[in-house]
C-alpha cells in the first residue's frame, strides 16, 4: 500500500493489487459460506466433467446435439475454474489479496467463458429448430465441419469482443484508497469503478459487448423459439407436438437458467448502486454459480440418454 503522502506526488496509479471482499458483511462467517459454495464447485465440476466423458464414451451420443452439450459443459468447466480459485482462497484461507494483472487476467476469462456460454445456448437453439423444422435434412446440414466452424466462430467472437477490455482498463489512473472490490473476482463493472478517471468509453465498451453477444443472442434465440412454436403447431397430432416440444425442454431451462441471472446483474449494476452491496454481490453469485450447477443436472434429469450414459460411466468407473 503507498502512504496517504504521498498521494499527490502520483500523477498516474495503477495498484499493485486489489483486496477483495468476498461477501459485504458476512466476513466473520466465511467459513460457514465457504461449505455450501464448496459444495456448489464440486457438483459443478464432476457434473459438466461426467457429461464430457458420458458423450465421449458412447458412440449412440456422437451427434450434434450432444456436441452442443459438450460445448456447453466444457464451457461451464471453464466458468467454474475461473472464480473458484479466489473465491475460496477468500472464504477458506481469508486470502483477499489479488494482483493488478491478475485481476485483469481473471475478468477476461469469467467474462469471456460468460460470452461462449451465450453463443453456445444460440448454436443449440439453432440446433432445436433444425432437428424439428427439418428432421430429414438434419445430419446433411449439422455436419461435423458444420459443427467445427460454429466452435471457432464462437471462440473468435469472445476472444474479440473482450480483447480490448483489459488495455481500456490498464490505461485508466485509479484511486489509491479504492482499491477494495465487492467480490471475490474480478468483474468488470466492478473494477473499473476504481479507477479515478472518466470511465465513459470503458461504460459504453462494455455496454457494446453485452447488448452485441448476449443482446443479440437472447433475441435470436427468442426468434428460433418462435418458428419453432409455429412448426409444432402445425403438426397434426398432439402426440406429435409434445414429443417435438420435448426436445427442447431441457435448452429451454437452460437459457432461462443463464440469461435470467444476466439481465439480473446487467440491471443491477447500470440501475441499482443504490442497493446494499451485498444485493450485488450475490446476483453476480448466481450469475455464475448457478448455470454451471444446474446445467448438469437439468440435462441428466430430462434426457434420457445422457442420464443412460451418465449412469454407465459411473457404474464403469466403479467396477475398475
Amino acid at each position: 500500500m503507498i502512504p496517504s503522502q504521498s498521494f499527490n506526488n502520483i500523477s498516474f496509479f495503477q495498484p499493485p493489487a486489489f483486496l477483495m471482499i468476498g461477501i459485504p458483511g458476512l466476513e466473520a462467517i466465511h467459513g460457514w459460506i465457504s461449505i455450501p459454495f464448496s459444495s456448489m464447485y464440486t457438483v459443478a465440476l464432476a457434473g459438466n466433467c461426467l457429461i464430457l466423458l458420458a458423450v465421449r464414451r458412447t458412440p449412440s451420443l456422437h451427434q450434434p446435439m450432444y456436441y452442443f452439450l459438450s460445448m456447453l459443459a466444457l464451457t461451464d468447466v471453464g466458468l467454474t475454474l475461473a472464480t473458484m480459485p479466489s473465491t475460496l482462497a477468500v472464504l477458506w484461507f481469508d486470502h483477499r489479496l489479488i494482483s493488478f494483472n491478475a485481476c485483469l487476467v481473471q475478468m477476461f476469462f469469467l467474462h469471456y467463458f460468460s460470452i461462449v456460454e451465450s453463443s453456445v445456448l444460440l448454436a443449440m437453439s439453432f440446433d432445436c429448430f433444425v432437428a424439428i423444422s427439418n428432421p430429414l435434412r438434419y445430419a446433411s446440414v449439422l455436419t461435423n465441419n458444420v459443427i467445427i466452424r460454429i466452435g471457432v466462430g464462437i471462440v473468435a467472437r469472445a476472444t474479440l469482443s473482450l480483447f480490448p477490455v483489459p488495455f481500456l482498463l490498464k490505461r485508466l489512473n485509479f484511486c489509491p484508497n479504492k482499491t477494495i472490490l465487492s467480490h471475490s473476482f474480478c468483474f468488470h463493472p466492478d473494477v473499473m469503478r476504481r479507477a479515478c478517471a472518466d470511465i465513459t468509453i470503458n461504460i459504453l465498451y462494455g455496454l457494446y459487448v453485452v447488448v452485441s453477444t448476449a443482446g443479440i443472442d437472447s433475441l435470436l434465440i427468442v426468434l428460433s423459439y418462435t418458428f419453432i412454436l409455429c412448426t409444432v403447431l402445425g403438426l397434426a397430432s398432439p402426440r406429435e407436438r409434445i414429443r417435438a416440444l420435448n426436445t427442447c425442454v431441457s435448452h429451454i431451462l437452460a437459457v432461462l437458467v443463464f440469461f435470467i441471472p444476466v439481465i439480473g446483474v446487467s440491471m443491477i449494476h447500470r440501475f441499482g448502486r443504490h442497493l446494499p452491496p451485498i444485493v450485488h454481490a450475490l446476483v453476480a453469485y448466481v450469475y455464475l454459480g448457478v448455470p454451471p450447477v444446474l446445467n448438469p443436472v437439468i440435462y441428466s434429469v430430462k434426457s434420457k440418454p445422457i442420464r443412460e450414459a451418465m449412469l454407465w460411466v459411473l457404474r464403469r468407473k466403479k467396477d475398475v
